[in-house]
């Protein structure tokens, strides 16, 4: 018996300095396994007297048993220990300040969108809104654009179901106001998506336009004039900017002119069309063209944004560059 007391002492002091497992499953298997110190003594018992076996074997067990509870506490102290180094390694440090959180903005046509609804507010104009897929009467025909007329030459049109159409302006905005409107006077601005086929630095196939539209007794091309003269030096905040009336070619005004303003480097730069609302148009919308006049106006709010903010390329405001959105939120 004293040999087993000494084995299960220097058992027990050999997992008392086990640094890490690997070296305290050693410890075990030396004295526990099956060729391990402990075990060897069992086969002695054979040699034994009946009444010694069973003292001798009784005391084995006891230091086994010593032993194996010495073992699982220091296994646990090493298991304790590795968490504790590795939670003390993924530590929060909870002093810190949390991540920032990020804030959206709004686009920069849309920024440009309210910038011009928000001036013709202040000239009395209000807001009107339509459907971007529209039937050939609004697109076309109640603006003076027959089946048969050279204008539809003019615009590559998208095509759906039942001869609809992506809208290509918004001016059947203008239609359906004026329709459900019935009697003049009318005074209004007409945002939105438009779609023609078309893509490159300075076209997409999916553009925003707004058209203003005034409609009533003596309106004349002066009013006109001066609208959108006072309209684009507040946009660009120059009271000193030229503005210049071209005169062009509409089917839905006559006279029609472009509108060009004098950018920085000296030379003109289109920034729109307008004219006087064509007679056959108010007509087409029940409004007698003898008694009252309106003009038109259209402007390309993607353009106003170009240059509101110096960018020389139209498909970077829609191709979801966020690193290039955020600069005008």
């Amino acid at each position: 018996m004293e040999n087993a007391n000494r084995i299960v002492a220097a058992g027990i002091a050999a997992i008392e300095a086990a640094a890490d497992q690997q070296t305290l499953e050693l410890v075990k298997a030396q004295y526990l396994g099956k060729t391990g110190e402990l075990n060897a003594l069992l086969k002695q018992l054979g040699q034994m007297s009946p009444e010694e076996r069973k003292t001798v074997g009784a005391h084995i067990n006891e230091c086994k048993n010593r032993f194996q509870t010495a073992y699982n506490a220091k296994r646990d102290a090493l298991n304790e220990a590795k968490l504790q180094e590795r939670l003390a390694a993924e530590a929060l440090d909870i002093t810190l300040p949390g991540r920032a959180q990020e804030q959206g903005g709004l686009h920069p046509v849309t920024l440009t969108l309210q910038r011009v609804v928000e001036l013709f507010h202040g000239m009395g104009f209000e807001v009107a809104d339509g459907p971007e897929i529209e039937d050939d009467f609004h697109n076309f025909q109640a603006l003076n654009i027959p089946q048969d007329h050279p204008a539809r030459a003019m615009q590559d049109t998208f095509y759906v179901e039942n001869g609809d159409v992506l809208r290509t302006h918004t001016s059947p905005i203008q239609i359906r106001y004026m329709l459900n409107k019935k009697e003049p006077p009318i005074r209004i601005i007409a945002p939105g998506r438009v779609y023609r086929v078309d893509s490159d630095a300075t076209h997409s196939p999916m553009f925003h336009q707004a058209e203003g539209l005034w409609v009533e007794e003596g309106v004349t091309f002066a009013d006109l004039k001066a609208v959108f003269t006072d309209f684009i030096r507040r946009f660009f905040e120059r009271d000193d900017l030229q503005v210049r009336f071209r005169p062009s070619f509409f089917p839905f005004t006559e006279p029609s002119a472009e509108i060009d303003i004098m950018g920085e480097n000296g030379k003109w730069l289109e920034v729109g069309g307008c004219g006087m609302v064509h007679p056959n148009v108010l007509k087409n919308v029940n409004i007698d063209p003898e008694k009252y006049t309106g003009f038109a106006f259209g402007i390309g709010l993607d353009r106003f944004a170009m240059l509101r903010y110096g960018v020389n390329d139209l498909r970077l405001f829609f191709d979801n560059d966020l690193a290039f959105l955020k600069q005008f939120s």
